[in-house]
């Protein structure tokens, strides 16, 4: 009966380190000879021990930050930019896959609609910002002006510039209104790209990933660098500046983000009662019913 406790214990932490596992399976499916490219590529890979042991330590960090967030009713916006395949979304994916959602939430909008291409730019951005002890993380945001909606001719340069006018005051506003606004910049090689994308294609977990808006990344390579060093060059202010994370090693570009974002914000622990367990009330006279079992999900694994 001693090891009882130690052994539901030890089934809990490895229930979640297979959570971990589980995400991490993200190349389970692909063919030999990508399998082998990506090898030659990636010799130096990060050792599996310590990249799950200083994710864990991070995501703890993330925690406290998140309780120090809720209790001081801070205001932090996270925006993550890059790419096609950069890895923004794994690295959205690492840093909330621990916290509450109640405090923590993504922010990734689709095209804009008829309606919102006629209001302000910035309109359909702002219903998203955070209250009062959360954390916003956008999945992409205004910045698509510069990118995307550049390169693919969905702006006019009129707009842009427009766009580049706007931006700073903008984002001062934010920050003059409490936001602790802070913006990155994952950032790959050409080559790295194309690896990634023979991924996808190849990988039938991914395919959903590939659009014909991602396809057009590759063909118009140059456009997007030229775009992304006139993004940085107009909007990277002292109020709100760009950081880039180097991101063609996706673990390390997931854990150096991590580490540098809990390293901006000055958070401390936060006080919390010690919770207890209250014992459960039996009432005699309560007999629990006979469900049907055609409510029951069947047991098949």
């Amino acid at each position: 009966m001693t090891d009882e406790p130690k052994d539901w214990l030890e089934a809990e932490l490895l229930e979640t380190l297979d959570e971990d596992y589980e995400i991490e399976l993200e190349d389970a499916v692909l063919s030999e000879e990508i399998r082998r490219i990506y090898r030659e590529k990636r010799p130096d890979q990060m050792d599996r021990k310590l990249y799950f042991r200083e994710l864990l330590r991070l995501q703890t960090e993330l925690i406290k930050l998140q309780d120090w967030v809720a209790h001081t009713k801070e205001k932090v916006v996270v925006i993550f930019e890059g790419r096609d395949s950069a890895g923004k979304g794994g690295a959205i994916k690492r840093i909330s896959q621990r916290l509450n959602p109640r405090v923590v939430r993504t922010v990734a909008l689709p095209a804009p609609s008829d309606r919102e291409k006629t209001q302000w730019y910035f309109q359909r951005y702002v219903p998203h910002l955070p209250a009062g002890g959360e954390i916003v993380l956008f999945d992409r945001s205004w910045y698509n002006r510069a990118g995307v909606e550049r390169v693919m001719g969905f702006a006019t340069e009129d707009q842009v510039d427009q766009f580049f006018q706007d931006v700073p005051e903008f984002e001062r506003m934010l920050v003059r209104s409490g936001i602790r606004l802070v913006k990155y910049w994952f950032s790959i090689t050409d080559e790295e790209q194309q690896l990634r994308f023979l991924m996808r294609i190849h990988d039938p977990l991914k395919q959903w990933k590939l659009s014909p808006m991602d396809l057009q990344s590759r063909v118009r390579w140059e456009a997007y660098t030229k775009a992304k060093e006139d993004m940085l060059e107009h909007t990277n202010i002292p109020e709100a500046p760009w950081y880039i994370v180097e991101a063609n090693d996706k673990k390390r570009a997931r854990l150096n983000c991590m580490s540098h974002l809990l390293s901006l914000i000055p958070y401390t622990d936060v006080e919390h009662e010690d919770v207890t367990l209250p014992d459960r009330v039996f009432n005699p006279d309560y007999e629990r019913d006979v469900l049907p079992r055609d409510l029951y999900v069947p047991q098949r694994y």
